[in-house]
């Protein structure tokens, strides 16, 4: 017999499906709303200060309404609907009574135990029929009984004794469960009731229609014209053509600031009217005297040609602002302040794309320009102004204070490199800095995470030598030295060491580990990496309406031609801590950068300029030269050929794999005499290699 099909006409399995059906779009919908409003930035450090500048305000508030854009109101509320929805089903579900169906039992139908001799059954089922024979009763008004329900108590009763009695029938209801052999079987479709009621039907398709006929084409469609509307770096595909169309191969970083107002974002902020509204107030602001510059905005004479030389619109105001911005020019507008720190976040964000475009030419001088640009948009500095401007309450007029007519800029580490009594007597005076500013610069400056490059060089894991197409890895040891440290402790030789996996080390070899051996201590212990990575504390930005965690990018370029050898490898995390349970004071922890990149096909010497760039501060960035060896393959040949290969020891990972083939392990006089004989290779052995390190890796003179 075939299966029947029938709805859930008195509604009890409807909630069920109901219930799943909700939850199945709930759940994804709920991770996306808690997704959006986890703060990234709560989990990180930020740098201890109390400066606030005259905008603070501002700045904070652009932040919590970027946050609160992230949130989206409607899929909160759907949220809340969806779990409110799922809370009355389960209400439901408890609440009705689902009938179940019994199991057919010939006994329970009779009234008899399972015990019962064919007797017992006999005599019972001769009473009963007696009794419920349709002849014999009639039906009962008060229970509603009908004809139909006693003729259907009486076969009951009749295949309850045939089955207990009849060979066959008893054999239908063993291996079936029922008297009358194999039955068909019904499913019931989980629906409302009133969605399967007569005439309803017409709005079951329309409802199925707008699911799937409309909105499951428009969600998709709108995922996908979202990917292709934007590109991998979160701008839209116009502006990133538009970046595309203004880069040149010696643009510098006044002309990477002009291209990114070419934004089409800035189109949407700035439509209608907002485009020329305090435009001309905006520019003779900019374009006012500067007290270090020829204007007040930072510009150049080439970059205020190409502001004037553009016609009035959202380009040229944006144009504006963002000097405006980098210049820390005040428009006394509340409006205009708060456009001029709401362009910053954009162009930071349209500078990845710029970046991208870059690296896509692999040219030296334009890369360089955006990670530049990069850092005058997180501090809010003009090109080719003083470092010392990162600091708090420092302006032009404290700066050339402590420069004076010097042509050469003072970084923040030489200030602070300089005695506290000398920099007190260029800064702290009347018109300049309060004593009270002045420490709070100095508390900021103290907690800038300074990578100072100790040394530099290539290797090839578990390899004495380079050979061509190899894959190479770059090892960049440096601490965190931040600007005016006090008892920076002596580099320790053993530090800068990368030190391999033991050969018998199987778990370091796969990849199990979670802790590797990054170094030893002054007393030859190994020390071991951390579980966790170490992120520095946020950047000091606070002009900057963005939280931003600091990157740095370790490339090779080639200065003969100008070109990109190797491309950026970024570093946002580390092996060490940075900073000591108070947040403040510097470990000093020798940190490891690697960057694996091919050999070049042929054997010489590679001369590279060795760039590390953080994205977030000024000044802060390391340029040396590293000279790569690489020897000819027969070089690594012929030094495999002089290595002894002997048996392999019993308590090594290949004599474990030596004796399970079948072979026998060495004899322990062997063994001992072998053991003297790799102490003896491995003191001539290391010399060799330390010799062969320094012909073939490049050393960077310790950090100074």
């Amino acid at each position: 017999m075939g299966a029947d099909y029938a709805y859930d006409e008195e509604g009890h399995l409807w909630p069920f499906f109901v219930f799943t059906l909700t939850l199945i779009i709930t759940l994804p919908l709920t991770y996306m709303v808690v997704n959006r409003s986890r703060d990234p930035a709560a989990s990180f450090k930020r740098i201890q200060t109390n400066f606030r500048h005259d905008h603070a305000d501002l700045v904070d508030s652009l932040r919590k309404q970027e946050k609160r854009k992230d949130r989206k109101l409607w899929l909160i509320a759907l949220v809340i609907a969806g779990w409110a929805f799922m809370g009355y089903l389960l209400y439901l579900i408890n609440t009705t009574e689902v009938p179940s169906q019994k199991l057919w039992n010939p006994y329970d139908i009779l009234n008899i135990p399972e015990s019962a001799t064919e007797k017992v059954i006999k005599s019972t089922f001769k009473k009963l029929s007696l009794k419920f024979h349709p002849d014999k009763i009639r039906p009962d008004a008060s229970k509603n009984e009908t004809m139909e329900d006693l003729n259907a108590r009486y076969v009951e009763i009749s295949k309850a004794y045939q089955a207990l009695t009849d060979e066959e029938v008893r054999n239908n209801f063993i291996q079936y469960g029922n008297p009358d052999g194999k039955q068909g079987y019904s499913i019931n479709i989980a629906l409302p009731k009133a969605m399967v009621s007569d005439g309803n039907g017409k709005y079951i398709v329309l409802i199925y229609s707008m699911l799937f006929g409309v909105l499951l084409p428009y969600l998709v469609g709108s995922w996908w014209y979202g990917t292709l509307r934007r590109s991998k770096e979160g701008a839209l595909m116009e502006s990133a053509n538009r970046l595309f169309r203004a880069y040149q191969d010696d643009i510098d970083e006044g002309g990477i600031i002009s291209a990114l107002s070419t934004g089409q974002e800035y189109e949407v902020l700035f439509h209608g009217d907002k485009a020329d509204s305090g435009l001309s107030r905006i520019e003779s602001r900019i374009l006012a005297d500067g007290e270090s510059s020829p204007f007040a905005g930072g510009l150049s004479l080439k970059d205020k040609e190409k502001l004037e030389d553009l016609e009035s619109g959202p380009q040229r105001k944006a144009l504006a602002l963002l000097w405006a911005y980098l210049g820390r020019v005040e428009l006394d507008d509340p409006a205009l302040n708060k456009a001029k720190l709401a362009v910053a976040p954009i162009a930071h964000a349209l500078n990845k794309s710029f970046t991208a475009i870059s690296l896509a030419y692999m040219n030296t001088a334009p890369l360089l320009a955006s990670y530049y640009t990069n850092q005058l948009l997180i501090q809010a500095i003009p090109p080719k102004a003083s470092p010392l401007l990162q600091l708090p309450y420092f302006t032009p007029a404290i700066v050339k204070a402590v420069e004076g007519d010097s042509r050469i800029h003072t970084s923040v580490q030489s200030f602070l490199d300089r005695p506290d009594a000398k920099r007190r007597s260029l800064v702290v005076k009347k018109g300049l800095l309060t004593e009270e500013q002045y420490r709070e610069a100095i508390n900021v400056a103290k907690q800038l995470p300074y990578l100072r490059v100790a040394k530099a060089y290539f290797k090839v894991t578990g390899e004495r030598c380079i050979i061509p197409s190899s894959l190479v890895t770059l090892v960049v040891k440096g601490r965190f030295v931040p600007p005016g440290s006090e008892n920076v402790p002596e580099v320790n030789e053993t530090d800068l060491e990368d030190i391999d996996p033991a050969e018998d080390d199987l778990d370091a070899i796969l990849g199990r580990k979670t802790k590797k051996q990054i170094g030893k201590d002054e007393n030859g212990k190994p020390i071991m990496s951390s579980d966790e990575s170490i992120t520095p504390p946020l950047a000091s930005a606070p002009y900057l309406a963005r939280d931003h965690s600091p990157r740095w990018h370790v490339f090779l370029t080639d200065s003969k031609q100008g070109r990109v050898a190797v491309p950026p490898f970024t570093f946002a995390q580390f092996d060490r801590p940075i900073f000591k349970d108070d947040d403040k004071t510097p470990t000093f922890a020798m940190q490891t950068l690697k960057a694996q990149f091919q050999a070049p096909p042929q054997a010489g010497h590679y001369t590279f300029v060795m760039h590390v760039v953080c994205d977030s501060y000024v000044g802060f960035d390391t340029k040396m030269e590293v000279t790569l060896v690489v020897d000819e393959a027969s070089k690594a040949a012929a030094m495999a050929d002089e290595e002894e290969i002997s048996e392999p020891d019993e308590d090594s990972i290949a004599g474990i794999m030596n004796a399970a083939k079948g072979g026998a392990p060495p004899s322990a006089k062997f063994s001992k005499k072998r053991k003297e004989e790799e102490d003896s290779d491995d003191e001539s052995g290391t010399e060799e290699e330390e010799d062969d390190t320094s012909s073939t890796n490049t050393d960077t003179d310790e950090e100074n």
